[in-house]
């Protein structure tokens, strides 16, 4: 039997903001026992799965471009609602690769500069080649 992934780690100065950021983009619930100021927090899926999102705060500032990176698939909102609702969450634009004939995917930072991708809604995808499915 092969591991699951029990959760997905972000370094960061605020962990109280960015697991709230998440938060809200993901529909997560934070732990009760989470309060700012504190050195770790996390947050548990609304269905009781995993993998589970836990931030935990270091004093370096992130320099580089993510190795890894989550992309957000929309379930009950186009790429491009899904986009505008976390921009207005505090997301900014890094690179917009959306295409004009609807395909590609924008890649966002969060309030800490953490990449992270969103991709079509299953809705909107076509039978294109596997590198048109983003």
């Amino acid at each position: 039997m092969y591991p699951r992934i029990r959760n997905i780690s972000f370094d960061c100065h605020d962990t109280y903001t960015l697991a709230g950021f998440w938060s809200a983009v993901l529909g997560y619930a934070r732990l009760p026992e989470d309060v700012p100021g504190d050195p770790e927090a996390a947050l548990l899926p609304p269905d009781g799965a995993t993998p589970n999102m836990f931030f935990q705060a270091v004093p370096e500032d992130k320099v580089t471009k993510n190795r890894v990176h989550i992309c957000l698939e929309p379930v009950d909102r186009t790429r491009d609602e899904e986009v505008e609702r976390v921009l207005g969450l505090g997301a900014t634009m890094v690179v917009d690769r959306r295409r004009t004939d609807g395909t590609g995917w924008a890649v966002l930072a969060d309030p800490e500069g953490n990449e992270f991708c969103v991709v079509r809604s299953a809705g909107e995808r076509v039978d294109t080649t596997v590198e048109d499915q983003a």
